[in-house]
């Protein structure tokens, strides 16, 4: 089948074939003449399979007709993230140029002004990310009344990162007649409910089993320890092992984890760049494109760069934590072997992983084969086993270790809260020779009251945060102790 067999304008045929491509993928094939009928389309697919394209195509051949009015924007596209509608507006750039569309981007992290302008012209296509799109509805510069397609794309990451609550609320602010574009790459059941309340008698195009992996990817699973720079040394050792890797995404769990791991690194001569939700969006923008020219080999990201961003030519992923989520493996490992080539996908596993590996084998339906040896060949902890150079038992992790804490990159902060300690205790033991040296005579006080003693090291006590107060060999104070305030001693007439 080729795209002309497909009912699409001349106008977007041509853009088509200039961009390079005769042939639709299966999702494309079966999507476009439904969506081309204007009927309701849940599409269900493995990432990199050209989703984007199965709803921008017939999108466009639909604007062709019609003019946009001011604040009134006549199509709707809602993504879960800055870096898809961005590269959704660039499909639009690339298969429309021909066309006289007006298309605009809400996002995060750019001008409300330049985004208000943009809308006060009259846009055709309005490309979104949930919480951007209702912060201009609600200031009263945005109308959905007049929007004729939705498009919800990654449904399941909108799940994941909690925006089913403005989808709904979004899709109750449009009209009831438009045409709906569902896309996900997995159907949970919250999912599932979100189709059947709002999709209208739908046309259920699956080209995948859900939860599927691409044939085009080799797994394997590397058995590693569970300490953080153990982790980072497997990492290293599997990275100069892959003669063929060209470039590759490594995914972690948390944001943290991201910034030490890409400082060990980059300290360790890799050519590497990171990319999290926390960056801003120029960037993160940046970071992309650099990864995209190849001027970087390695990414290390969050799960912000594991849904839909389209960087064909990644040649590894590894996993340098087995996701929590077992439907994020699915969209990890999809950044490789995509468009028809093989890629390769290692995730390193410690024992404490092996429920979240368990859930992995459930979703995908096979067990994945191990790289040298599984966990079970792992030697068992010594507890004198060589650890690396220049760090103290205590701050590296031994016996005394607090579970969970930090090391490698981590640990300057950590030894100077431990060395912090120790010296905070000597000067108890230098200033109590500080209370002998108190008068020994009481000193009468203004009212002809004596002072205690005791109250001539207040302030040396204060100074050591309180401590003696709380010793061993001192009474407990009763009620102000002997630090009675000044104005509770004055005397009141009878």
């Amino acid at each position: 089948m080729q795209f002309s067999d497909l009912g699409l304008s001349a106008k977007v045929l041509s853009a088509v074939e200039a961009a390079g491509y005769s042939a639709p993928t299966p999702i494309q094939a079966e999507a476009i003449p439904h969506a081309l009928q204007r009927r309701d389309v849940l599409g269900i697919a493995q990432t990199g399979t050209g989703k984007t394209a199965s709803f921008v195509l017939p999108m466009i051949t639909h604007l062709e007709k019609g003019r946009a009015r001011a604040r009134m924007p006549r199509t709707l596209i809602v993504e879960p993230t800055r870096e898809l509608a961005a590269q959704v507006e660039e499909s639009f750039v690339k298969y429309g140029k021909d066309q006289k569309l007006n298309v605009a981007l809400l996002i995060g992290g750019m001008s409300f002004d330049e985004q208000d302008r943009k809308i006060d012209r009259g846009v055709d296509v309005l490309i979104a990310t949930p919480g951007r799109l209702l912060d201009h509805f609600e200031r009263g510069k945005l109308l959905l009344t007049a929007v004729e397609i939705l498009v919800i794309d990654e449904a399941d990451r909108m799940l994941d990162m909690g925006f089913i609550p403005d989808i709904e609320r979004i899709c109750k602010l449009l009209p009831f007649t438009r045409q709906t574009l569902f896309f996900s790459a997995t159907m949970p059941p919250e999912i599932t409910r979100l189709t059947e309340q709002f999709l209208q008698n739908p046309v259920r195009v699956e080209v995948a089993k859900a939860s599927s992996t691409a044939t085009t990817v080799e797994q394997k699973l590397v058995a590693t320890r569970g300490e953080d720079y153990e982790k980072r040394a497997t990492l290293r050792r599997v990275l100069e092992q892959q003669d063929d890797l060209t470039n590759a995404i490594i995914f972690c769990n948390r944001k943290r984890d991201i910034s030490v791991l890409f400082r060990s690194l980059e300290k360790h001569g890799f050519s590497v760049g990171a990319l999290h939700g926390d960056m801003d969006q120029r960037a993160r923008m940046a970071m992309l494109q650099g990864f995209r020219d190849n001027k970087l080999t390695l990414l290390v990201a969050s799960d912000v760069a594991a849904r839909g961003l389209d960087i064909p030519a990644v040649s590894h992923v590894f996993n340098f934590d087995v996701p929590i989520h077992s439907e994020d493996y699915v969209h990890r490992i999809g950044r490789t072997g995509r468009a028809g080539r093989s890629g390769k996908a290692f995730t390193l596993v410690a024992k404490t992983d092996r429920k979240y590996l368990d859930s992995i084998h459930r979703l995908i339906g096979r067990e994945i084969d191990w790289l040298d040896g599984s966990l079970a060949d792992l030697p068992a902890d010594e507890e004198g086993r060589e650890r690396p150079e220049g760090r103290s038992s205590r701050a590296r992790g031994g016996s005394t270790r607090r579970r969970g804490a930090r090391s490698d990159e981590s640990r300057p902060a950590k030894v100077e809260a431990v060395e912090a300690v120790e010296v905070e205790e000597a000067p108890v033991e230098v200033a109590a020779p500080l209370r002998e040296r108190a008068p020994s005579n009481p000193v009468p006080s203004e009212r002809g009251r004596s002072a205690s003693p005791r109250s001539g090291s207040v302030s040396s006590s204060r100074s050591r945060g309180g401590r003696d107060r709380h010793r061993g060999d001192d009474p407990s104070p009763v009620g102000f102790g002997d630090e009675i305030p000044a104005f509770m001693l004055i005397a009141t007439g009878t």
